[in-house]
């Protein structure tokens, strides 16, 4: 049998054009295969990421403090083992940097979700980052777009319970006010606000307006202690009619009092506590501690929000057994400040520590021996 060979076969231009085509054929197939094994990335990059993101709680661009801010993102294509980064920022500082997993949905989407609480603050912002993979199945950076929005404040109702209240507690409770523990406004914490806008010059009433939730919130209108070297003491700057207890510099227990009316005025300077009396006395006092003489801090049935007492610092009697524990034997007492300096303007906000009235010495410009 006579065989041609290759050489001298007389189609063989189209003989390679056909293997060409052949060939080019199947690796398009392959390629093709390759692209969509690689969820849409070509051989010569890795797969684009898109990252989303969306906020529920948020009406009108606010969110009530103490609210629940849910932050709910999307990314495409989803890969076994995928996390993406979210960045929160609270008054243009970055509050937190969480690391969220990313779980499978349907088709080639994974969805992630986070949230924040509003403790505080005027403006809280989030954006998210996914910081692509390596490997086969490599898939691209990408980023959202920084979301913004403002908190927002409300005043609190006497009897009114929920989260916010009990968020205002705890925020009372970090200036060192003490309205004890729970989730309902009442009379305790009533008195803490009465304190609170006794420290700050404020119309001296028990109402947590709008203005009064969101300074406490953010920690502003603390107490500055004015003698820190005299150790654990009580300080009663009668300007503000309070009595502050205090640690050093940080002070832990304020209560609002009425302190001695003009004609009968509290004596200032530096003493110690040195007799305490529990229950009531015949003059209706009602557990009290003594620092000099006839001086005490005592318990009373009526605490005006103005100086009113025979010279002594009344408390009312629901904070009296609290005031009559923390006082010890030995305790420092440091009275100063001009109780009688004029009305207070309304929402007139000074600086907390200042203007607490003249350092008279340590007997206040007043002979400690005199006859009570």
């Amino acid at each position: 049998m006579h065989v041609r060979t290759l050489t001298n076969f007389a189609d063989r231009p189209r003989f390679f054009a056909l293997a060409l085509a052949c060939a080019a054929v199947a690796l398009f197939s392959l390629a093709g295969s390759a692209h969509a094994a690689n969820g849409g990335a070509t051989p010569s990059g890795p797969a684009k990421a898109t990252v989303k993101i969306k906020l529920k709680g948020i009406h009108a661009r606010q969110a009530t403090v103490m609210s629940k801010v849910s932050i709910l993102g999307s990314l495409k294509p989803f890969r076994n083992l995928q996390t993406v980064k979210v960045y929160l920022y609270r008054d243009g500082k970055r509050i937190s940097t969480r690391k969220v997993k990313v779980h499978r949905a349907k088709g080639n989407y994974g969805t992630f979700r986070t949230s924040i609480y509003m403790r505080g603050g005027t403006r809280y912002g989030v954006h998210a980052k996914y910081w692509g993979k390596a490997g086969k199945r490599a898939v691209s950076k990408d980023a959202t777009e920084h979301k913004v929005w403002r908190v927002r404040y409300v005043g609190l109702a006497h009897d009114q319970c929920g989260r916010v209240v009990a968020g205002f507690r705890k925020a009372l409770n970090r200036l060192a006010l003490v309205p004890a523990q729970g989730r309902c406004f009442n009379g305790k914490m009533e008195r803490a606000v009465l304190a609170y806008r006794k420290l700050n010059d404020m119309t001296r009433n028990s109402s947590a307006s709008r203005t009064i939730v969101k300074r406490v919130f953010n920690g502003n209108g603390g107490y500055h202690v004015r003698r820190p070297e005299l150790g654990d003491h009580m300080e009663a700057p009668l300007s503000k009619q309070v009595i502050v207890f205090s640690k050093g510099k940080r002070p832990y227990a304020i209560f609002p009092i009425a302190s001695g009316k003009a004609s009968t005025p509290t004596i200032l300077g530096t003493y110690s506590f040195y007799w305490k009396e529990p229950g009531y006395n015949s003059h209706g006092m009602y557990y009290s501690s003594y620092f000099i003489r006839g001086y005490a801090t005592h318990g009373y049935a009526s605490v005006p929000n103005y100086p009113a007492s025979h010279g002594c610092l009344r408390t009312f009697i629901s904070d009296q057994p609290r005031i009559y524990n923390i006082t010890e034997i030995g305790m420092p007492v440091y009275t100063f400040g001009n109780a009688f300096r004029g009305r207070v303007a309304p929402y007139r906000v000074k600086r907390s520590g200042g203007d607490l009235g003249p350092d008279l010495g340590a007997t206040g410009g007043l002979d400690p021996t005199s006859k009570y």
